[in-house]
């Protein structure tokens, strides 16, 4: 009923001063005083409508009680947790690519593949190579002869220093050409660094590999990281190590507790954030990299705070309150009480003022009720 006084004694005021306004030649100084007679009757107005409507005749009581269920305010734990979203990222991949130039002659695994570390995947044109080394095999080996005569020669002081120092450079020379060879020949065979499936495999039997072009991707999903962007205001209260709770919109059913891997050591300068991981077992494989995730980060807790239902709180000008079943005259009474709010998670509100322990509140039909109102608390 005040908001209605209100916004009619706002409605006259607005008509009265739009009329005066039409009036320019008016001399400020009594237009001024013309409003303050108009405010001083209207406000004498409304006081007279609120003396009316707050009458006692207003709140007599009919006999009707009002049916409510109620509950004993105890305190109890409170925690209140914030949520981020996140996704899924590999911490082992490798994108496989060529340490040399070749021609792709065998392919030896399959998209979808599982293959281990060191296993064999591609193998390079290497016939040059292996015909070089065929060619530097023979000439090492007789090399190696002359080497060993010149050597026993050179124990018994018969040749020459310098036969002997030839001798032996040419076979080292031989050594050193052929393990380059062979480290050409096995840089041709392409392996895996690491154990997981192949994704995808870019090019094909015959065409030309070169190093720095991808050939193929391998990702291992056994272990994945869940990476989220988190505001610098939540930097005091996340902690490596700390446990949080991750759910999948994709897998509504997977709910797991995890604990803080990493946080950030820089804040973005463009959003400021920084950044969290948590690492996830994946041994069934179930998660995937870039799969959207929640996660859910407790950054309050009170072992002793006065909670109520969050849908209890009402409001109106003055602030948020609830009703409290109270005694008067030998009568159980709706009392609306204000009330201070804290933070509120969920369905559930913290009160920080204006509650006691042991007060009963009405949980249920509380939209029936008023102030003063006679209530029957229903078993």
């Amino acid at each position: 009923m005040k908001t209605i006084i209100k916004i009619t004694f706002l409605a006259l005021v607005t008509s009265f001063m739009f009329a005066c306004g039409s009036s320019q030649k008016e001399n400020p100084v009594v237009q001024m005083e013309t409003y303050k007679k108009q405010v001083s009757e209207l406000n004498k107005k409304i006081e007279d409508i609120e003396k009316e409507f707050n009458t006692p005749s207003q709140e007599t009581y009919t006999g009707i009680k009002v049916p409510v269920l109620t509950q004993v305010l105890q305190p109890e734990l409170f925690s209140h947790y914030f949520e981020a979203a996140g996704e899924l990222e590999t911490i082992d991949e490798a994108f496989i690519s060529p340490e040399v130039n070749g021609q792709v002659v065998h392919i030896s695994v399959k998209e979808g593949q599982m293959v281990k570390k060191g296993q064999i995947l591609a193998r390079l044109n290497t016939v040059v190579i292996e015909k070089n080394m065929q060619e530097l095999d023979s000439q090492l080996s007789l090399a190696e002869t002359i080497y060993k005569k010149q050597s026993a020669l050179w124990e018994k002081n018969i040749g020459s220093e310098r036969q002997f120092l030839e001798a032996k450079n040419n076979y080292e020379n031989l050594q050193i050409k052929l393990a380059t060879l062979k480290a050409q020949y096995n840089m041709s065979i392409i392996v895996s660094p690491i154990s997981g499936v192949v994704e995808t495999i870019v090019l094909k039997e015959g065409e030309m590999a070169s190093p720095g072009m991808q050939f193929m991707r391998i990702v291992n999903i056994d272990e994945l990281f869940l990476t989220a962007q988190l505001s610098e205001a939540y930097l005091p209260v996340v902690k490596k190590g700390e446990e949080v709770t991750i759910t999948f919109p994709t897998y509504p059913g997977i709910k797991m507790s995890k604990p803080i891997h990493r946080t950030g050591n820089v804040i973005n300068k463009e959003n400021r954030t920084f950044e969290v991981q948590v690492k996830l077992d994946n041994p069934t494989g179930v998660l995937k990299p870039n799969m959207l995730a929640n996660i859910e980060i407790n950054d309050y807790n009170n072992e002793q705070a006065l909670v109520v239902p969050s849908i209890l709180i009402r409001n109106d000008m003055k602030g948020s309150y609830i009703y409290l079943a109270d005694k008067k005259d030998g009568e159980t009474v709706a009392r609306k009480q204000y009330v201070t709010i804290g933070r509120s998670f969920k369905d559930k509100t913290e009160v920080v003022d204006g509650l006691s322990e042991g007060d009963i509140y009405i949980t249920d039909g509380y939209s029936n009720v008023s102030d003063g109102a006679v209530v029957k608390v229903m078993n």
